[in-house]
C-alpha cells in the first residue's frame, strides 16, 4: 500500500506557511490512510474574523489538499483565544484546546459493524 500524499506533517507545515500560524495540531482520524484529520491552527491572521471567515480562510489556504481526502475539521483560534483556553484547562478539568475530536474513540473514527 502507497504511502498517503496527504499527511498530518504536509498539513502542518502549509498551515503554518500558508497562514502564518504559530501552533497548529493535526490529527489523521482515518487510522493512518490520510482520508480525515482534524486540527487546531493558531493564527494571528483570524484577528477580527468570526468563525466562518477563519474557516474560509483555511479552506482556501488548503483548497488542493481538501479535495484529496474525504474529512475535515478545523479549530481556528487567535493566539489570545488559545492562551485564553489553555489557562482555563491548566487544572486538566475541561479539554478543549486541541482539535475537535466529537465522534472519535480516542483520536480515531471507529466502523460500525455490518
Amino acid at each position: 500500500m502507497a504511502e498517503p500524499t496527504i499527511t498530518e506533517a504536509s498539513l502542518k507545515t502549509a498551515l503554518t506557511e500558508r497562514l502564518q500560524a504559530t501552533h497548529v495540531e493535526v490529527t489523521d482520524m482515518s487510522g493512518g490512510c490520510g482520508q480525515s484529520f482534524t486540527s487546531l491552527i493558531v493564527s494571528p491572521a483570524f484577528a477580527g474574523q468570526n468563525s466562518l471567515k477563519r474557516h474560509r480562510a483555511v479552506n482556501a489556504a488548503l483548497r488542493d489538499e481538501i479535495a484529496a481526502i474525504h474529512a475535515w475539521s478545523a479549530r481556528c483560534q487567535t493566539p489570545e483565544e488559545w492562551e485564553r483556553d489553555r489557562a482555563k484547562t491548566a487544572d486538566n478539568t475541561d479539554k478543549t484546546t486541541g482539535p475537535p475530536m466529537d465522534g472519535t474513540v480516542q483520536g480515531r473514527v471507529e466502523g460500525v459493524d455490518a
